[in-house]
């Protein structure tokens, strides 16, 4: 079975990527940018909700 994935957006430098929901916290944890370090919620760096939703299905 294919591991699921999720394409993230920093919010504050723009960076994107895509990593598994596997090597991801809970949505609601905090989360920093492995670029600019920035801090938020995991959630607010999900690029689409369709992301969201699908890391939410793995918490």
């Amino acid at each position: 079975m294919d591991e699921a994935t999720v394409k993230l957006l920093c919010p504050e430098c723009d960076k994107n990527w895509q990593t598994t929901v596997n090597d991801l916290p809970a949505s609601q944890k905090n989360f920093h940018c492995p670029n600019c370090h920035a801090t938020r919620r995991l959630a607010e760096f999900m690029q689409t909700d369709r992301d969201l939703e699908t890391l939410q299905q793995f918490e």
